[in-house]
């Protein structure tokens, strides 16, 4: 649990830093700050769509009778990939555009399930 705090917290900055500093050497400062703006409105207004249908996909299990198990972790990826979106960074981009993506969900969704089910205890 340490060493992943150590990743989130110094690591992947300093990773960050290092691509920015690399891509604002390649294309200039200015191009690299309108490059995070655009990704970040990009990125928000796609989760944002993504994030209506996953609501309106949660909505239709719920009147049909069903537990919409998938859906609600699927709007958790889109919620953590707006998060990741709006964080300035290259890398947090990346990481963020591919969770939007259904068939990467869907692929994290049925990897969290069977880790889930390893390791989560029912009472």
């Amino acid at each position: 649990m340490f060493r992943t705090l150590i990743l989130l917290f110094i690591a992947i900055p300093l990773i960050e830093l290092y691509l920015l500093l690399v891509v604002g050497d390649w294309i200039g400062a200015w191009p690299t700050v309108g490059l995070v703006i655009v990704t970040g409105v990009i990125g928000a207004t796609l989760a944002r769509m993504q994030g209506l249908k996953v609501f309106g996909d949660i909505q239709f299990d719920l009147s049909v009778g069903n537990v919409p198990t998938d859906n609600l972790l699927s709007g958790a990826l889109v919620l953590a990939a707006g998060l990741l979106l709006i964080t300035p960074g290259l890398l947090t981009d990346v990481a963020g555009f591919a969770m939007l993506v259904p068939s990467v969900r869907r692929r994290i969704v049925a990897r969290a399930k069977v880790y889930a089910s390893k390791h989560v205890r029912m009472l």
